[in-house]
């Protein structure tokens, strides 16, 4: 099979769900009012509240719930073959991940753009609402700091890249400043000002990288692992439309023109699958993955199908930037649907190269050997871009690598391998970091929310003293991570986490849903992909602890397994305490 077919059948599902299923739920079920005024009019402040132009904003939640997920996890998905990736990408976004996004969106706005924490406790419980925001909590903190080391270890690689990424701070703040004081509005002139900046910043980057001035961005890891909590402390504390919105949406140009680019790439070269539809790892035992294509398949593929941090960015900063609650469906349930497109992209960039060729990079020496397979082409890639590729495991550099091999095969590109694969570094990195921002300003929303019931004062979002200390607590602690890598630890069961929490926000969805639709059937529409999703994580969470843990006998993965446990135990309560909610509903007339 070639490439563009399942290209072609992606975009043709993602229109027709997107057109037909999406205006359904937030017309007939959810029932928009575009006459009601919104937290962003109700509540605006400056700050945290501030109505957004539809498209501005779209950049901004696209580049938020877009980190590692959709890069990474449907390439080491490529494990089990082409197939069942492209199927729960596929599946997976449309039923799942983008109703999820967009009912807790709405759900959200409804509440004064208040938190997953907030909903849980209103629509379900008290306690459920506790046990939510301990979850919350725990799963972004340890998600933070996975994806930043993550950003960390790509820029440590490359000056061009740290080069380009510090160019859209300042880009942003101009940008910002045109837009909100200078000219008012004028969204399309500060919109190109900003871009010819980033690109300039794209484009004189790497150039730059050879020279004398290149050496001030060829920043340490540790120095790197200190600059982005402070970089995140400041995008917590400083006015939402002023850095953080107008950054992300900036990004929001490269992330989607660098995958429309390879959309581009693959309708011209058309390459070959070369990974079979399955494969003999579906069973399980496989040297990525050693549990079973299903559950593991879902977790890994994680944010590109559905992804319980995109419900904290719906509940976060995009409600509260919501000009009308018409723009809720194109935000929500489309950036969830170009997500999913994104993930497609990177399962295809895996599945071009020979099974050989993907192994090798993504093990090591050592367990690559066993497999009784060669690399053909490997040798040739590390030659055209000058970088070593044998045994870099994580999905990253594979990715990196499958992408330039795509480029490079447009006629006259060959001799521009190596160009496309830092390139395609740079674009991995920048790609995460916006989550990296979005993520603690969100963090510190809920820790606030939560300080609240000891002390009002601090709690009171408008409060500086408030913002300054939630923002520093959220910072160094994903900091003090990165910077002792003990993140190590703990990022292989961030995947169930993750998911986990989705679950909970599917369960409150359904509540929700219940509660405020006209039809209370229309709670299936969240309720069977909540019990799908704890299901699954439930089975993928019990196995990873009596199956990859436990037989460890090392530290780290006894506490693997005590995370898993607590993550298990809270899901558990908000699961009892949604079905008690239910029933109660239900008996109601």
């Amino acid at each position: 099979m070639h490439a563009l077919t399942f290209v072609i059948i992606s975009l043709l599902v993602f229109a027709l769900a997107y057109r037909f299923y999406a205006k359904f739920i937030i017309t007939k079920v959810l029932v928009l009012d575009s006459r009601r005024p919104t937290p962003a009019h109700t509540l605006r402040d400056g700050k945290d509240y501030h109505p957004t132009n539809k498209f501005v904003l779209f950049g901004h939640h696209f580049a938020a719930i877009s980190g590692a997920g959709p890069l990474v996890g449907p390439v080491l998905a490529a494990q089990f073959g082409f197939l069942p990736g492209f199927l729960w990408i596929l599946i997976g976004a449309v039923l799942g991940g983008a109703v999820h996004d967009m009912v807790i969106l709405f759900a959200s706005v409804r509440l004064k753009g208040r938190s997953l924490t907030r909903l849980a406790a209103k629509h379900i419980s008290s306690t459920a609402g506790i046990a939510t925001g301990f979850a919350i909590l725990f799963i972004i903190i340890t998600a933070l700091a996975g994806l930043a080391l993550v950003v960390v270890n790509a820029l440590n690689e490359s000056s061009w890249a740290t080069f380009t990424i510090a160019v859209t701070i300042p880009a942003a703040l101009i940008m910002a400043l045109y837009m909100y004081k200078l000219r008012p509005g004028k969204i399309f002139e500060a919109s190109l000002i900003g871009v010819v900046i980033v690109v300039a910043g794209i484009i004189f980057g790497e150039p730059l990288s050879k020279t004398r001035l290149g050496v001030f961005f060829l920043l340490s890891k540790p120095t790197l692992s200190l600059i982005l909590p402070v970089y995140g402390f400041t995008a917590s504390v400083l006015p939402v439309w002023l850095l953080l919105c107008p950054r992300d949406y900036l990004s929001s140009y490269m992330k989607i023109g660098t995958i429309l680019m390879l959309i581009l790439g693959i309708f011209i070269v058309n390459p070959q699958i070369h990974m079979p539809m399955f494969t003999t790892f579906i069973h399980g035992g496989g040297p990525i993955i050693p549990g079973r294509v299903w559950p593991f398949v879902c977790i890994t593929i994680a944010c590109g199908a559905i992804s319980g941090f995109h419900s904290l960015v719906s509940s976060g900063t995009t409600p509260k930037m919501i000009d009308n609650e018409s723009d809720i469906r194109f935000i929500s349930y489309g950036a969830m649907l170009v997500e999913a497109v994104v993930s497609i992209m990177a399962l295809i960039a895996a599945t071009v190269m020979l099974p050989g060729d993907y192994f090798a990079i993504n093990l090591p020496p050592a367990v690559f050997a066993k497999l009784g397979l060669a690399a053909v082409n490997l040798p040739e890639i590390e030659r055209m871009t000058g970088e070593a590729l044998t045994g870099r495991a994580g999905g990253a550099v594979s990715l990196a690598a499958g992408m330039s091999v795509i480029l490079s095969s447009i006629k006259g590109m060959k001799h521009l391998m190596g160009y496309w694969y830092h390139f395609a570094i740079m674009f991995e990195a920048l790609f995460i970091l916006t989550t990296v921002d979005t993520g603690t300003r969100v963090a510190r929303y809920i820790l606030q929310e939560m300080i609240k019931f000891a002390n009002p004062r601090l709690g009171r979002g408008n409060k500086l003293t408030g913002i300054i200390l939630s923002s520093a607590v959220i910072s160094f602690l994903w900091g003090y991570l990165v910077y002792n890598g003990d993140i190590s630890t703990i990022w292989p069961m961030f995947g169930v986490a993750n998911q986990l929490l989705a679950t909970l926000a599917l369960f409150i969805a359904t509540i929700f849903i219940i509660r405020h639709s006209r039809k209370r059937r229309y709670g299936l529409i969240t309720g069977l992909p909540a019990i799908f999703m704890f299901v699954t994580t439930f089975v993928a969470g019990v196995e990873n602890i009596l199956s990859n843990y436990l037989p460890k006998h090392t530290v780290q993965g006894n506490l693997n397994a005590g995370f898993t446990l607590i993550m298990l135990a809270l899901v558990i309560i908000i699961f009892l305490e949604s079905a008690k909610k239910l029933h109660s509903l239900l008996r109601q007339k």
